[in-house]
């Protein structure tokens, strides 16, 4: 049966979807591929603000607030026990917001909150938790079209080329997994349990820029409420009129980033003539110089 969901695309489709525990608990766990215990969310924000022409005569500003979700899970260990991560997730629908991940992994580096206590040798001592990073790309990456990749860190001996098993607190505190999902490259892909429920972000199912259609059957009923909660997100008008402004303010980013190229073309053009120009200067010189 085919059903039609609100496009988690954008923000605010996704902050709602990954609102609700259960389901942000089965969508993540089946990413990194370990069990959930807990997960504490920790939503960041930043508000961006356009105007936004109401007549000929007025402007209004339109708020669109951009989200980076931040959770602290607890997961359980195969050989029994737990351990405590940060799970940072943000979407990207342009290459370029490479520095506004590094900058926001910077943050989380530093900030005393992503820290706990543990007991060694009877006393307690303010350890890092480890960072797990999920990355939503909009865009293709340069070379590579694996719809999900996992970026997973590997300890080796340079002696003698063997991979070490052991973990480190002071290793596993400076470095971190990644997950890389490009959601271009989903489209058809239903390859695994993990691409069939990633299928809810390709876009080739679009009825139009804020409404997918899909087919309910291509979930089992395990990642039904994943569906049904985007589905109610279609006839909820706050989310609707978000995604309106979503839309203006990215068609602006667009412009900006067109404008930008446009202008790094023309300097480079410019600095081509100036370039020959310089060398002219020289050539005559060099034959003034012999008269």
């Amino acid at each position: 049966m085919n059903m039609k969901i609100a496009n988690p695309i954008y923000d605010v489709v996704f902050k709602y979807l990954m609102d609700d525990n259960k389901i942000a608990k089965l969508v993540i766990s089946k990413i990194i591929g370990e069990e959930i215990e807990s997960l504490d969310f920790q939503p960041k924000e930043n508000v961006v603000e356009i105007e936004r022409p109401a007549t000929d005569s007025e402007k209004f500003k339109a708020s669109f607030t951009v989200y980076r979700l931040d959770f602290a899970a607890k997961i359980k260990l195969s050989g029994g026990g737990f351990k405590q991560v940060l799970i940072e997730i943000q979407k990207a629908k342009f290459p370029t917001d490479i520095m506004r991940f590094r900058k926001y992994l910077g943050q989380q580096y530093y900030s005393d909150k992503n820290t706990t206590i543990r007991n060694i040798n009877g006393k307690g001592r303010k350890s890092a938790l480890p960072i797990v990073s999920i990355y939503f790309l909009g865009h293709h990456l340069d070379f590579e079209t694996a719809p999900i990749i996992k970026v997973n860190r590997n300890y080796i001996d340079l002696a003698t080329g063997e991979q070490l098993k052991n973990k480190e607190e002071f290793i596993e505190s400076l470095s971190h997994d990644s997950y890389v999902i490009q959601i271009p490259e989903l489209k058809g892909k239903r390859r695994n349990e993990l691409e069939r429920i990633l299928s809810i972000f390709d876009q080739s199912q679009k009825e139009s820029n804020h409404i997918l259609n899909i087919n309910e059957s291509d979930f089992p009923e395990e990642y039904r409420d994943i569906i049904r909660k985007l589905q109610r997100a279609c006839s909820d008008e706050d989310i609707q009129n978000t995604m309106d402004v979503e839309d203006e303010i990215i068609a602006e980013l667009e412009d900006k980033e067109r404008r930008i190229e446009d202008m790094k073309d023309s300097l480079t053009q410019m600095g081509k003539v100036i370039s020959e120009k310089d060398k002219l200067i020289e050539e005559l010189k060099r034959r003034l110089g012999e008269k």
